[in-house]
């Protein structure tokens, strides 16, 4: 669908006509480096002052999407149709930047939808998010062997899947039949829900007493890690979004105000939600690793059946020693002979259901296993198990990065000429290796130093 742009020089004049308050900052170009950012504008800027002042119905939020739904019949339409999913942040945000961009590529056409000092915003957006959902299948290629790789996978399926959704939730609806779906007339494709869930996934913050929301200007600060942070974003008592200053932080005109999008967030995760990995960081941070019960289990198939725990685990760089954590590894390790059993039981409907036991206890919440091993006598051989998991599953990793070698192309990934998103994969495949080779040692150590435990296969 054709998207009309806004130039930034434009910007400042929107923010005065909406009333957001600037004080001692502006939106500029950053010295030394490509793109936007929020900059100083005067001298000794000084925290903890409010630089920033966003109105309370300027924020993009699940409450004021349905707000706005009460002026506008085709939001309106569209959010009832696709039932539940309307009623999370993400599914009603993005229904409203497909709604509002529609409405302006029909302007003048077609009056759909209805105007609001956010169809302007959208406007200043760039055309193009370089997150890894656009990579072409060459740049996901580089991927291969990289917690990136089945994250990826993931989230396109899941994006067709929502695509698919709206489509069989609104193509009876007339105006979206018409300019959406219509063979010939309709303009939307699964290229336009892409963009607007790389606008959500880049630019959404979790809003204090809001929860996950866009907030206009206030997006529009670059990230920066530790005390390279020099302001933290809030909600004041009228409910609108404010950008504070740190406390100590003295700023001069162009130097950057810059935010957090998550100092706890890993390399991969900061190239799937925002398109980059910071430069100063020297560790993948954290991965997550999916796990599958083994075929030869007998209870395979009862325990992915009960199981909500995410079928893996995530491993992270603490102290600079290796942690690691998921529920679901448990559930992989015992079984039967141990004290895991699963009964068909009735509920009050009269319905079946299968449910879990731990030593005829029943288990309802599967977090709770790791609690309840650790209290057995053979506690120690359980964590023997679990750690020889894992390391079985990290050096599966490992040798699927090295085989992903030797179909990379060396010359293709020349610093001159390499685009940025194959540098970027690049610098995520060595440090995620770096991260897998401590966790491998680390684990073969804790093995050996327990080899004289009976160590049963799970």
């Amino acid at each position: 669908m054709r998207r009309e742009y806004l130039p930034s020089s434009a910007l400042q004049i929107w923010a005065d006509l909406n009333g957001i308050h600037l004080n001692g900052v502006k939106v500029g170009q950053i010295s030394g480096r490509r793109g936007l950012g929020v900059i100083a504008a005067i001298e000794g800027l000084q925290g903890p002052a409010t630089v920033m002042t966003v109105p309370s119905h300027l924020i993009l939020s699940l409450e004021n999407v349905w707000i706005y739904a009460k002026s506008d019949s085709h939001l309106k339409e569209v959010l009832n149709a696709v039932g539940e999913y309307s009623q999370t942040a993400r599914g009603a945000i993005l229904i409203f930047l497909l709604v509002q961009i529609t409405h302006s590529a029909l302007a003048g056409s077609h009056n759909i939808g209805v105007s609001s000092p956010l169809t302007e915003y959208i406007k200043f957006l760039p055309p193009k998010v370089p997150l890894p959902t656009f990579w072409s299948d060459e740049e996901r290629a580089l991927a291969a062997g990289t917690s990136l790789e089945a994250a990826l996978e993931s989230k396109l399926r899941s994006i067709d899947r929502e695509f698919t959704h709206l489509h069989d939730c609104t193509a009876s609806i007339g105006w979206c039949q018409r300019h959406w779906w219509g063979v010939g007339s309709g303009a939307l494709s699964l290229d336009d829900w892409k963009q607007v869930d790389a606008m959500y996934r880049s630019r959404a913050l979790d809003l204090p007493g809001t929860g996950h929301a866009m907030v206009p200007y206030v997006d529009m600060a670059n990230h920066a890690s530790g005390d390279d942070t020099t302001a933290l974003y809030d909600t004041d008592a009228d409910g609108n979004a404010v950008l504070v200053l740190r406390e100590g932080k003295t700023l001069k005109p162009g130097d950057e105000v810059s935010i957090t999008y998550g100092d706890d967030k890993g390399a991969c995760e900061m190239l799937f939600s925002y398109g980059f990995i910071e430069d100063t960081m020297n560790s993948a941070g954290e991965l997550f690793l999916d796990l599958d019960i083994p075929d030869d289990d007998p209870l395979k198939l009862a325990k992915k059946a009960v199981s909500k725990a995410a079928p893996g685990f995530k491993l992270f760089l603490k102290e600079d020693s290796i942690g690691w954590e998921g529920d679901f590894i448990w559930l992989v390790c015992v079984n039967e002979e141990d004290g895991l059993d699963f009964r068909l039981l009735q509920t009050i409907e009269g319905k079946r259901e299968l449910k879990l036991f731990w030593k005829e206890d029943e288990l309802s919440d599967i977090s709770k296993l790791r609690n309840l091993l650790q209290e057995e006598r053979f506690w120690d051989v359980f964590q023997l198990r679990a750690i020889a998991t894992l390391q079985g599953r990290v050096e599966q990793q490992l040798l699927a990065l090295e085989r992903s070698k030797d179909s990379i192309d060396a010359s293709e990934l020349e610093a001159d000429h390499a685009s940025f998103s194959c540098r970027v994969i690049m610098r995520l495949r060595e440090l995620e290796e770096k991260l897998m080779l401590q966790a491998y040692e680390e684990f073969e150590e804790k093995v050996s130093q327990n080899s004289h435990l009976v160590l049963v296969e799970c």
